[in-house]
């Protein structure tokens, strides 16, 4: 079944991708983000926060946007 599926992480793009049916949101964050953490990113599903367990359904459309930007340093 396809998705959309935007990953803002760097330059970031968005594509329809192909994912097996019963696919979780922490099953598609392991498969396109791997090694890095979960917590540090706002995930949405339908523009609603999604939880891990989440099932994914053909047409949803899904985002990956990284809460901490390596290299950037608290302003004084």
């Amino acid at each position: 079944m396809q998705i959309l599926f935007v990953n803002n992480d760097g330059g970031g793009f968005a594509d329809q991708i192909e994912i097996d049916p019963g696919t979780t949101v922490a099953r598609l964050f392991e498969q396109r983000l791997p090694g890095r953490k979960a917590e540090d990113y706002l995930i949405r599903v339908n523009r609603q926060p999604a939880s891990a367990d989440q099932m994914l359904q053909a047409g949803d459309r899904v985002t990956m946007t990284p809460t901490k930007i390596e290299g950037a340093r608290i302003a004084r």
